[in-house]
């Protein structure tokens, strides 16, 4: 009997599946084919074709030696990453307190792995990035979820009250946060380290933590903000990550990466699977960090974009929460969902995060923004009133 092309028959339900995942749908934005995609964050600005013709000549150079194991500890690319954060954090980073993975989701995922797991928690303080109790759930660390205020804002003494009752293994921040946009004062973020490390010196080694910063979208931030990364001396327990995938167009290379206390990076690398890196990954990264003035100059084209926005929106009588990143969370709007398939009536994708009355749009290009802008206003005029 010849089996089905796609398999033998077999389904979740009759697969020996663990049962906190059943039912569970996979994470995903929709790929839709439309004109205008700005619903997935992503830098709009292809790289230049220099940096096309450099990443290629990188790649060929390391496709000479695909046939050996890549550096197993990216050594180099550590060293560079390290370099680059060196002017946000305002001090030298060695290679030994930066850890690198494919995409930040494996960094969090590895850092679940290593300080969750069954029997811990991790804390979030919500609505934030969806991924965050998704890898909670897929390393069985249980997650506990705080709210954050109205304006989406996160207050420290709320912080360290949460952390001092849940006494989590992890604490996820995010700054600038998704799907708001806004960044975290450095106070929340010294609080929830102050927590912790309270915790830690009452309870034992088991009952403290380690808080997660994360800092996808840190180059976008207004100027004056500053990184979490300046608090690392002064909080052992602190993790900030960052990606590539923004700020640096390489969205499809999968390139997250770290900085913290060397002892996490140690553990890090005991839950690290061999040679997680390829030599193409590993090239590409660092020959992108090597035009990091050509394409942060992106980033300032982007900001103008995502401010134009912000005055757009209100203008046309809609709300916008105040951002530090690449998007924008606009409404407030008596159903999101409607508006959500008006705008793709339009040819014009935006992102509805489940958020009610809300919706987020990435920055694009001048055309993208101005495509989204003149959408929007076409179907205020045909919807009911936006809500005050």
């Amino acid at each position: 009997m010849t089996p089905p092309p796609d398999g033998s028959g077999l389904s979740l339900e009759t697969l020996p599946l663990r049962a906190d995942l059943r039912g569970l749908t996979p994470y995903g934005a929709p790929q839709l084919d439309v004109s205008v995609r700005l619903n997935t964050n992503e830098n709009p600005h292809p790289p230049s074709a220099g940096l096309v013709d450099a990443i290629g000549k990188a790649s060929a150079l390391a496709a000479t030696e695909v046939n050996r194991y890549p550096d197993r500890e990216a050594e180099a690319l550590r060293a560079d990453l390290g370099a680059y954060l060196a002017a946000d954090a305002g001090f030298p980073l060695r290679p030994g307190r930066i850890w690198a993975a494919n995409g930040s989701n494996e960094v969090l995922q590895q850092i679940c792995q290593a300080f969750g797991g069954p029997g811990r928690t991790a804390l979030g303080f919500t609505p934030s990035y969806s991924m965050h109790p998704l890898i909670a759930l897929a390393t069985a660390t249980g997650w506990i979820d705080e709210p954050r205020g109205a304006d989406f804002t996160i207050r420290p003494e709320a912080a360290a009250d949460a952390i001092r009752a849940h006494r989590p293994s992890i604490v996820f921040l995010a700054s600038p946060n998704n799907p708001t946009g806004t960044a975290l004062p450095l106070d929340v973020v010294a609080a929830a380290c102050a927590a912790v490390a309270e915790n830690a010196a009452v309870g034992g080694r088991d009952a403290g933590g380690v808080v997660v910063v994360d800092e996808a979208y840190a180059e976008f931030r207004q100027a004056g903000v500053p990184s979490a990364l300046t608090l690392l001396p002064s909080c052992p327990r602190l993790i900030v990550t960052r990606t590539m995938s923004k700020a640096f167009t390489l969205a499809g290379a999968r390139l997250g990466y770290l900085a913290a206390d060397s002892a996490i990076v140690d553990a890090l690398h005991l839950v690290r699977l061999p040679y997680h890196l390829s030599v193409f990954t590993q090239a590409v990264a660092r020959t992108a960090l090597a035009h990091t003035g050509e394409l942060l100059g992106t980033v300032e084209a982007i900001k103008v974009q995502r401010d134009r926005i912000v005055d757009e929106v209100r203008a046309l009588g809609g709300q916008v929460v105040p951002s530090d990143a690449n998007f924008i969370l606009f409404g407030r709007f008596p159903d999101q969902a409607a508006v959500w398939s008006a705008l793709l009536d339009r040819d014009v994708l935006v992102r509805d995060v489940g958020l009610t009355g809300w919706l987020r749009v990435t920055a694009g290009t001048e055309a993208e923004t101005s495509a989204f802008l003149t959408a929007l206003a076409d179907v205020l005029t045909h919807l009911p009133p936006i809500r005050p």
